[in-house]
């Protein structure tokens, strides 16, 4: 069973930075194309960033515009997301995903498992 382990959320001022880390277990994280996806409260789910599975590919919100940086290390099983000049927009629950379809994908159906995610709230 894969499990998919986020960390690095919190309470940040508006232009601060935060960097995700998303721990894989329990499956070849090498073989898998993986994600970040966000909820905010009373918003839809919404895709964030994508990287495939041998990381030379990346895809991306327009909404990131150039501020958030995903990134993968298969040895150590692990996914980041890099994230800067925050707002108070950005605040949501942030969630690691992992699909077996190796591109990267903007699409939740692409994905097969998904993390309990974390919370990422920016004070304006």
């Amino acid at each position: 069973q894969v499990q998919l382990i986020e960390s690095g959320g919190g309470l940040v001022q508006t232009g601060g930075s935060l960097r995700l880390s998303c721990a894989a277990s329990g499956r070849a994280f090498s073989s898998d194309a993986m994600g970040w996806f966000r909820q905010a409260p009373g918003k839809e789910r919404e895709f964030v960033a994508a990287i495939s599975y041998g990381g030379g590919i990346t895809y991306y919100a327009d909404f990131v515009k150039g501020r958030f940086t995903i990134s993968r290390d298969n040895a150590k099983s692990t996914v980041w997301l890099q994230m800067k000049s925050l707002t108070p927009e950005d605040t949501a629950l942030y969630l690691c995903v992992g699909g077996s379809g190796r591109q990267a994908s903007a699409l939740r159906r692409e994905y097969d498992y998904w993390g309990q995610g974390t919370q990422v709230t920016v004070s304006s």
